[in-house]
């Protein structure tokens, strides 16, 4: 048996928020031939796929049936321009601080919140608190500093990105190991089409990620990284990565058991993660493929 990545808790969660996702005044007809197509997917849905790989048809089927879904555009623009505008402060704190690399990734983990995927919407006002209190973020001891073995060894290390906005703070990581590991030739992987408001090409170019390092497209529209399904290219760099820091519940959920060293950053979001991991909602997580028990 393969590895086990769909969770009983995330078919409840896919079905309760899609089974319903049509307009009111969409044909009787139309309705429950939708909805016996979603029923199908969830049935038909292998146990080592994950919640993005099945979500992705249930998008799929909606735009067949019912036309293209929410532009996130707009979206996206907005939020990567709300956390530029915080960059510079940013910087300036992590510059000062303690432990400047540390600081950042504390950073990094809380710009997981602006997740339209996990989450039906994001709380500005809550973003806000979080940022200020991200200090507070707990970054595992043993993981940070095996971590900054690793970096102190690698030569070519593959950054997968997760979210909009987020991915500023990705940029303010990524130059700070840049900065402290100047050996270390970095390859950042966004989503090669458009996945809710999860960071593409565009999004990089607009935060001026692209300016810094190299960015590539990993070919795929689900929000993870399915190795089965995204491009040569991007199979080939994380492949021959020494090591890969990789973002978000997404990115977790379709890696996990793949037995790369893959350290995972995110904040846990859902009910699941947050039984999973046995930490309240919003709190960070730093872990290592190659360390992490199987968790389901």
């Amino acid at each position: 048996m393969g590895q086990v990545r769909l969770h009983t808790g995330c078919i409840n969660c896919m079905a309760e928020r899609h089974l319903n996702h049509y307009d009111p005044d969409t044909p009787e007809a139309e309705k429950l031939a939708y909805m016996q197509g979603v029923l199908g997917i969830l049935s038909e849905a292998e146990t080592f796929e994950s919640a993005p790989v099945v979500t992705e048809r249930i998008y799929e089927l909606q735009r067949k049936m019912f036309g293209e879904t929410v532009d996130f555009s707009e979206i996206k623009h907005t939020y990567n321009q709300m956390m530029k505008q915080e960059e510079e402060k940013i910087v300036r704190e992590i510059e000062e601080a303690e432990d400047p690399l540390k600081r950042a990734i504390q950073y990094a983990m809380t710009g997981n919140y602006i997740d339209f995927g996990a989450m039906s919407s994001v709380d500005n006002a809550k973003l806000e608190e979080l940022l200020a209190e991200s200090e507070k973020n707990r970054v595992d001891e043993e993981e940070y500093a095996r971590l900054k073995e690793d970096l102190k060894g690698a030569l070519r290390m593959v950054y997968l990105t997760d979210n909009c906005g987020e991915i500023v703070l990705d940029k303010i990581l990524i130059r700070q190991i840049m900065k402290e590991y100047p050996k270390v030739r970095v390859t950042v992987i966004v989503r090669g089409k458009p996945a809710l408001n999860d960071a593409t090409m565009e999004d990089a170019r607009e935060t001026g990620l692209s300016d810094i390092t190299a960015v590539i497209g990993n070919g795929s529209g689900i929000t993870g990284t399915w190795l089965p399904e995204i491009s040569e290219e991007a199979r080939e760099m994380i492949d021959a990565a020494d090591l890969i820091l990789s973002k978000g519940q997404g990115n977790f959920e379709t890696l996990q058991g793949c037995g790369k060293n893959i350290y995972y950053m995110f904040l846990c979001k859902c009910r699941l993660f947050v039984e999973r991991f046995q930490m309240k909602q919003f709190e960070g997580v730093l872990v290592n493929e190659l360390r992490c028990r199987e968790i389901m």
